[in-house]
């Protein structure tokens, strides 16, 4: 789990699938077991209270976004409604959450000779896809709304060998970074680095 602040009144949590199962949580129960979520988000809270000093003293806003390769992202926001009285106990939490599901897998790279490498193995996987982006001197591959070969887990785990899961979102990606190569970046970069040349 890695807890970031982003404001003074804002935090973002990240859990990979296997925090989740450390919990005793599944997928599944993200939409169906809302006790044993709301539970997950308290205690979340709680450590980004010992670990960041957020205070979560009132109604708060929590924003779940599900990612099928990384995990999930969970916005915590307060919420200052000034129509709301103020509660008596103490442990008083009230959330209003919203879960959001998306397809898209992307992943960040340090260096772009790890894209390379990533590209020509995925290539030879018979896969061509992705968008590339580079935002804050970091490389981004995108593949949105569905992974492009059949085992998600053997494509996530390649995808792990050369860089690490991104909890970036795909409007932000797009609004702030620099689109290298659209929909066949792994194809377009297996092209220019690898293909032979004629003599």
């Amino acid at each position: 789990m890695r807890l970031e602040r982003l404001n003074a009144d804002k935090i973002k949590i990240f859990l990979t699938f296997d925090d989740l199962r450390e919990r005793g949580i599944s997928k599944e129960d993200l939409w169906t077991n809302l006790p044993k979520v709301e539970e997950l988000f308290r205690e979340m809270i709680m450590e980004a209270d010992d670990e960041l000093g957020f205070e979560a003293d009132g109604p708060i806003e929590i924003e779940v976004f599900s990612l099928p390769a990384q995990g999930m992202v969970v916005i915590v926001s307060k919420r200052f409604d000034s129509d709301l009285g103020d509660a008596d106990d103490d442990d008083y939490i009230e959330m209003q959450v919203t879960l959001d599901e998306t397809d898209d897998i992307l992943y960040q790279f340090r260096d772009f000779e790890d894209v390379l490498a990533l590209a020509r193995k995925l290539h030879d996987l018979g896969v061509r896809g992705g968008s590339l982006y580079l935002f804050e001197n970091r490389y981004y591959l995108i593949f949105e709304d569905e992974a492009p070969v059949e085992d998600l887990e053997t494509f996530v785990a390649i995808l792990a060998e050369y860089g690490s899961p991104s909890t970036m979102t795909n409007h932000r990606l797009e609004e702030y970074g620099k689109l290298i190569m659209k929909d066949q970046a792994v194809a377009q970069l297996y092209q220019y680095f690898f293909a032979k040349k004629p003599h």
